[in-house]
Parts: C-alpha cells; structure tokens; sequence
C-alpha cells in the first residue's frame, strides 16, 4: 500500500488516454482505475474482455483511484457555455438551446464550424481538460509527466475487445 508521504508517478498521456476512455460512454459503461503504488492503469468495460489483466482485489482493495469523466470535472456542459460565454456572448442563448434536446453536442460543432470557430473550442477543450486533470491529479497525490502530443501511444492496460 501507498505511504502517506509517496506519491505515484504516470504519464500524462496514459491518464488522458484513462480519462477520453471514461468521457466516452454513458456514465459507468467504461470505467478506469490508476494502482496508487505502482501508477498502472486498467481500463473496463462491457464491450472488452474482462478476464485481460483486471486486478482481482479492484473492488476490496483502497488501492485504485477511479479516473474521473467529464462529468465529474465539469468539463461537459458547462465548459461550452464558458466558452460561449468568452468568445460569442451574442450566440449564448442560441447554444442553450441546443442542450435542450439530444444531439446537443453535434449542433453545437456544427454551429462552431459555421462561424469558424470551431479550431478555437478544440482549443479551449484541450487546455481546460489538461488544467482539470491536474487540479485532479494533485488532490490525489498523483505526479504526472508534462502533456505529450496526443497522437502518442498510450501505454494503459487495455483488455482486448470481446469477439
């Protein structure tokens, strides 16, 4: 088990690999897990074969920090309307009522890529998400190595999918 002094080391690609991993399903469809002593990650889910590599004491064990979505992080919703509310206050409530409805998100990309402004929200995306997760990662004694490209290869446990 961890001391209360270390303090795990992973790379930052791994966790936002763990972290797009999580944000893409329906919130506990996917699911990962850091080893706070070793800094391993293991990713779950349904649509991959669960016997692959999944620690046997995950459930009983206080060793494994869940990697949050982008709900827990407030990156969803409200990260658009912070956007929409820096770069087109004069679009906001247009947008809001796209979040009405399901879809939300593709009519607002849509919307972006029509006032060209959609290079611009990646941005916003990319540099909040990468802040969130290192909010995170020091309210878990988690080190990280600095951000990577993101076309690097994570190196995450990732079970095969089922066949």
């Amino acid at each position: 088990m961890k001391s209360a002094n270390s303090t795990v080391q992973i790379k930052f690609a791994d966790l936002l690999f763990a972290f797009e991993f999580v944000s893409s399903a329906a919130p506990f469809e996917n699911s990962a897990y850091i080893n706070a002593d070793t800094g391993e990650i293991f990713i779950i889910s349904d649509a991959l074969d669960e016997e692959n590599d999944v620690p046997d004491d995950l459930d009983v064990s206080g060793k494994y920090i869940a990697v949050p979505d982008k709900q827990v992080l407030n990156l969803g919703s409200k990260l658009v309307f912070s956007f929409m509310a820096a770069e087109l206050p004069d679009d906001y409530d247009t947008v809001a009522v796209f979040f009405r409805k399901r879809g939300a998100y593709s009519r607002f990309k849509n919307f972006l890529e029509s006032r060209n402004m959609l290079e611009q929200w990646y941005a916003f995306e990319e540099n909040a998400t990468e802040r969130a997760l290192n909010r995170w990662c020091q309210e878990h004694d988690i080190r990280h190595l600095r951000p990577m490209h993101r076309a690097q290869c994570p190196s995450v446990s990732a079970p095969s999918p089922k066949r």
